[in-house]
């Protein structure tokens, strides 16, 4: 396995989710706070299970 999702509770008592290299690097967050640890749990689940092979498209701001 070379990354793990980490779910933790923030400072305001929002859920929040990173996944994380075995290295220790961040390699992404959810970007927002979920109410629900439940909530944030299907966060993870949503992300397993539709990007599984995401492609990457660059945008322009």
């Amino acid at each position: 396995m070379s990354a793990t999702f980490e779910l933790f509770e923030d400072t305001a008592g929002k859920y929040r989710l990173r996944l994380v290299h075995t290295n220790g690097n961040i390699i992404a967050d959810g970007g927002e706070g979920y109410a629900t640890k439940q909530k944030a749990k299907q966060g993870i689940q949503s992300v397993k299970d539709n990007a599984p092979d995401a492609g990457v498209v660059e945008v322009d701001d």
